[in-house]
């Protein structure tokens, strides 16, 4: 059978498309993943493109293996060639060929967000900048929108124009990417920016990826920011045989779809794509494959208010299905209550599975009450956007330890590990390691090797020259001919006694650590069975760098999926509940007083679109009267996107004490009844953390930064602590269980040892 006959005729124009700048405009559920495999496909079979010759971009790196998978089953041998990865992945494999030529060692260390934190701390505390004023997230998203817009720290301090705390987030800027370097590392934002300097500071590595890269798609366009638009273009811009710049680009999106421009995506980069690419062809896919004809049209009628797009309208031949259920219950509780009930009558008398049904929220706060009745139900569920399993303290240590071997230059991963497990080596010593390492210029391992030269370390000096035998013997272990490197972790905890404390231990907890010390090991050895190239421990420490809390994902895990909007994204289910939908939740509060509220209501309306085209066979909408925040109770209209869901397309479930009038569909009326009612009711507001002096409650034992002890969760990091009404609402990441928020007088937390 020829790989066309699948195609409807826009796929299959799509697909034919030869040469110059295509636009697949490709709405929810229109099959773009398949339009894509088949354009590759296309290429190989019938235009005689060599495979190494095309390079697929994705976000995800879910998104990337099942693209690689299809074209495997599709064209089989060479497929392995092709270069299918995220935009981070494939310049990760660009710098780790070419990096040295913009002044980095190419066993570069690829910082998490973690690491992030842990360096801006430093350097706030270097320059003495005041983190209650100028926290270290605000820096550091300043930094990475800065990043993100290609704006160098030089660039960057030019544009402070006498503003205090401008200046102070460029002073740390510059520090940051000082340290950075320092360490040769690089954060996430880095591995874009440092590809485009790359590419715009040396003309033959640009060459080599131009000639090598004929043919270039990109998945999920909406969604690049100025950066990755820059690094396309470039790529993009080679030179054919004629001597003529041919634009083989080909990008799929759906601005419908754009909803991360707190990320830095630039919506306009689809809405402006022709004006960027001469003689693009422009192709739409609006046949929608996923969902009922009831689901499609709700989803219309909501984005069909958005001005910011380009036209287009979902259509499907699917059923119609049933109409879209609206719900307003008296409280959240209520809400989280009949929402679980209904899960588990559906799966006992439909015979559905739990893993068909996905609750979709705006924020992460409104997870704690479906979290509470799911367990009360003894229904299971999964969290999306939990701890990742890389960003548990174990693994952590494990990877800073393979870090040190494989980068010594990297400053956090040593400092991380230096007294882990504890070998008696205190900050003290720490510090004054550190403050030479600056005062010479050199890495903090470096300063370590040089231990017994440092004034005030006579007593530290053995300990610390036992550490930096330790690790070069691992890393002459690591070198030696014919060692295989999943041999390597086993080598790191004998060396160290890692799991011989935890051993002696000898509890829960610590059992459940090995644990995942063990599924490390399973990575570990996994990876080197399946490297296309030969397995190196860079490789390794790159792949889990760049793992995203959406990869680990489980379709076929029987368990009911939480999750926010953002993360619903690229995802379907059977069932969806949207829960929430109140003015001043979704839309946010903040979007509805933003300076420019047009197109902050227009995002979160696109993000409403995505919810919708996520449901497939049933979409169940929802809002509460009155929803309790920071301790106080807070009273919420519908959202104005219930409102714009046409009457006759919904089926509006009243409870039976309330009128059928508790609200009206007048789209003209809404917006001055919304705010003739500001007044009478407070809106669901997420205000900044509250300063704790002066309070009159108890004072807590622990404080941020602590380390508790909760007696079902175990042992956490407190993160926040709030002041609400009469008692405190903690924020803890535990170890084991994620991010729970807590009233201090319920959760009894205890400092842990």
């Amino acid at each position: 059978m020829n790989i066309l006959d699948t195609l409807n005729p826009e796929q299959k124009r799509a697909v034919l498309h030869d040469k110059g700048p295509l636009l697949i405009l490709a709405g929810a559920g229109s099959g773009k993943t398949r339009v894509l495999t088949h354009r590759i496909a296309y290429l190989i079979e019938h235009r005689n493109v060599k495979p190494w010759n095309i390079l697929a971009v994705t976000f995800t790196n879910k998104a990337a293996r099942e693209m690689k998978e299809r074209v495997d089953q599709i064209v089989g041998y060479g497929s392995h060639d092709i270069w299918v990865s995220t935009f981070h992945s494939t310049c990760v494999r660009i710098l780790r060929r070419f990096i040295d030529r913009i002044g980095y060692e190419r066993s570069f260390s690829i910082y998490d967000t973690d690491d992030s934190k842990t360096l801006m701390r430093e350097v706030c505390k270097y320059l003495d900048i005041d983190t209650k004023r100028i926290p270290e997230k605000s820096i550091l998203s300043a930094i990475s929108r800065a990043k993100d817009e290609l704006i160098t720290p030089e660039e960057f301090e030019k544009s402070v124009n006498g503003d205090y705390m401008l200046k102070k987030q460029a002073e740390a800027y510059k520090e940051y990417q000082k340290r950075l370097k320092a360490s040769n590392a690089l954060d996430f934002d880095d591995l874009i920016t440092k590809t485009v300097e790359l590419f715009m500071t040396d003309k033959e590595a640009l060459t080599y990826y131009q000639d090598r890269f004929r043919y270039i798609m990109v998945d999920e366009y909406q969604d690049t920011n100025t950066a990755q638009f820059r690094l396309i273009h470039l790529l993009a811009s080679g030179i054919n045989e004629q001597g003529k710049r041919e634009y083989n680009l080909c990008v799929v999106g759906d601005d419908d779809q754009s909803i991360y421009k707190f990320r830095g995506a630039n919506i306009q980069n689809i809405l402006s794509f022709e004006k960027s690419f001469p003689n693009t062809k422009i192709i739409k896919l609006e046949q929608n494959y996923r969902s009922t004809k009831s689901i499609l049209d709700t989803a219309n009628e909501v984005i069909a208010n958005n001005i910011g797009r380009k036209d287009k309208s979902l259509w499907t031949d699917n059923e119609k299905g049933e109409p879209v259920s609206y719900t307003q219950f008296e409280s959240d509780i209520e809400e989280a209550d009949s929402i679980t009930s209904e899960i588990r009558r559906i799966v006992e008398n439909n015979g559905a599975s739990y893993n068909d049904f996905a609750i979709l929220y705006r924020t992460n706060a409104q997870s704690r009450i479906f979290e509470e009745r799911l367990i009360q139900k003894n229904i299971p569920y999964k969290i999306i956007g939990s701890v990742n399993f890389y960003a548990r303290k174990e693994i952590k240590d494990i990877l800073a330890y393979m870090k040190t071997i494989d980068n010594g230059l990297d400053n956090i991963a040593v400092k991380r590990i230096i007294n882990v497990p504890r070998r008696g080596i205190g900050m003290t010593t720490i510090d004054r390691v550190n403050d030479y390492a600056l005062l010479n210029g050199i890495s903090f391992y470096e300063a370590l090797v040089r231990s017994q030269q440092i004034p005030g370390l006579e007593r530290s000096s053995s300990k610390i020259m036992s550490f930096v035998s330790m690790i070069e013997g691992l890393r002459t272990q690591l070198h030696q001919k014919n060692y295989n490197l999943a041999e390597l972790i086993d080598d790191i905890l004998d060396a160290t006694g890692y799991l011989r404390e935890l051993d002696a231990e000898g509890t829960d907890e610590a059992r459940d650590r090995i644990s995942n010390i063990d599924e490390l090991v399973n990575k570990l050895v996994t990876y080197v069975e399946e490297a296309e190239d030969t397995p190196t421990l860079s490789g390794f420490l790159e792949e889990v760098a760049l793992v995203s809390d959406i990869d680990s994902f489980d379709e076929s895990a029987d368990n009911i999926v939480l999750m926010t909007l953002h993360s619903a994204k690229g995802l379907e289910f059977p069932y969806v509940y949207m829960c929430g939908m109140e003015e001043g939740i979704f839309p946010g509060y903040m979007s509805i007083y933003a300076d420019n509220p047009q197109e902050e209501i227009e995002e979160e309306r696109r993000l409403c679109y995505v919810g919708i085209t996520r449901a497939m066979k049933r979409l169940s909408l929802s809002a509460a009267k009155q929803r309790m925040s920071r301790g106080e109770m807070s009273y919420n209209k519908p959202s104005r996107f219930i409102h714009e869901i046409p009457r006759y397309l919904m089926k509006v479930n009243v409870p039976d004490n309330e009128p059928t009038k508790s609200f009206a569909f007048n789209k003209s009326s809404l917006f001055s009844e919304y705010r003739q009612s500001q007044k009478n009711y407070k809106p669901f507001i997420t205000p900044e953390p509250r300063h704790l002096a002066g309070s009159n409650l108890t004072k807590l034992e622990y404080g941020i930064g602590d380390k508790v002890k909760h007696v079902k969760f175990g042992i956490g990091k407190v993160t926040d602590i709030t002041m609400g009404g009469k008692d405190y609402e903690v924020t803890v990441d535990f170890e084991r269980y994620g991010i729970k928020k807590l009233l201090a007088s319920f959760a009894k937390l205890t400092l842990a040892d």
